[in-house]
């Protein structure tokens, strides 16, 4: 048998790093209505989306994973989840808040203003709509 001493240490050395690495759900996250109601500009076709996987690959994917689902191999040291591109809360957002999210950032999301065009932003976005399940 196990002793109670022996179960209270096994118990804590098992979920300790859950408590430890356990990923809190990001707020919400306000964007101003001019950005929200944006039409992205950049055509959506094949060149644009290729584009936008480059970039996201360079840029992003290292947090949101290669697939857009919140694990890439930096995420694992965030305090808050990356997300999920894939299902309906991201998709359902306009282009224009994603590009606002990502233009300018906000806590660990880093801001790209000054690092990636405008241009750039919205062929990203069109990548990410790539994901939709």
């Amino acid at each position: 048998m196990v002793s109670f001493k022996r179960l209270i240490i096994i118990s804590l050395v098992l979920f300790i790093p859950v408590l430890v690495y356990a990923q809190k759900k990001p707020g919400p996250w306000p964007v101003p209505e001019e950005y929200k109601n944006m039409v992205n500009p950049v055509p959506k076709d094949e060149a644009s989306i290729k584009e936008g996987q480059v970039l996201y690959t360079k840029y992003c994917a290292s947090c949101h994973g290669k697939t857009g689902l919140g694990d890439g191999v930096k995420s694992r040291a965030l305090q808050t989840f990356s997300g999920d591109f894939s299902g309906p809360e991201y998709q359902n957002q306009t282009d224009g808040e994603h590009f606002y999210k990502t233009k300018f950032g906000r806590g660990e999301m880093p801001k790209y203003e000054g690092r990636l065009t405008d241009e750039q932003i919205w062929q990203i976005v069109h990548y990410m709509r790539t994901f939709k399940k």
